[in-house]
């Protein structure tokens, strides 16, 4: 099986240095491209260029995508042999929605609002990555991740339309993470729901499992 793994929001394939070891000593063949999240004349289909590219001609593909790049990761159906999508932690994209619209047509900003005040955490703060992002990573993989800097993301591809008229005819797969304060469980059960008509499949993470739960995760992508 070959496994394509595709970055959320800054494009760094790094995302999954813990889980491609995990998933190649189980006999899979995995790719993790970059995406050109920095370059501001790179949008969502320069995103599926460079994965299909990288592709190159292999067949049989599951693709991986997390977070943003459930935006990408459709898109890649009709250039390559895709025969599963897993969306992990996923932004659900409708057909004619931007990655900048999502936050509030799909229901998020009222979602993470209600969950942060029921936590006791204070919805109106400044946003903190270690809060929303890293709060349960191991401290030397926060460390790591620190240390190679922020990664940049183009605004571009949150301007764009989703330029698909309907969900690929390919079975998909959605895990939301159980403790993600960005995109929390109730929210991503329902937008699977109603968007994609599947449950979810649910990983003891925040929002970054390949970080935080390489082994639960690579084991959940197996299913």
């Amino acid at each position: 099986m070959t496994f394509l793994l595709l970055p959320g929001a800054g494009g760094e394939s790094w995302y999954w240095h813990l889980v491609a070891p995990l998933l190649e000593a189980r006999g899979h063949a995995v790719i993790s491209p970059e995406l050109p999240a920095a370059d501001d004349a790179a949008g969502l289909t320069a995103y599926a260029d460079t994965a299909a590219a990288a592709v190159g001609d292999r067949s049989e593909l599951v693709v991986v995508a997390q977070s943003m790049g459930a935006f990408v990761a459709p898109m890649l159906c009709d250039r390559v042999d895709v025969r599963l999508l897993i969306l992990v932690a996923p932004m659900i994209p409708a057909p004619g929605e931007s990655p900048g619209e999502w936050w509030t047509s799909s229901g998020q900003l009222a979602a993470q609002r209600e969950q942060d005040e029921r936590e006791g955490r204070d919805p109106d703060a400044p946003f903190d990555v270690m809060t929303a992002f890293f709060h349960d990573v191991p401290p030397d993989v926060v460390e790591e991740a620190f240390a190679r800097g922020e990664p940049r993301q183009s605004d571009t591809p949150f301007g764009e339309r989703w330029p698909l008229e309907h969900w690929p005819g390919v079975p998909t797969r959605v895990i939301a993470c159980r403790h993600d304060r960005l995109f929390p469980l109730e929210f991503m059960r329902r937008l699977a729901r109603e968007r994609l008509g599947v449950e979810v499949d649910v990983v003891d993470s925040g929002h970054l499992p390949a970080l935080s739960r390489p082994v639960e995760l690579a084991q959940l992508l197996e299913k």
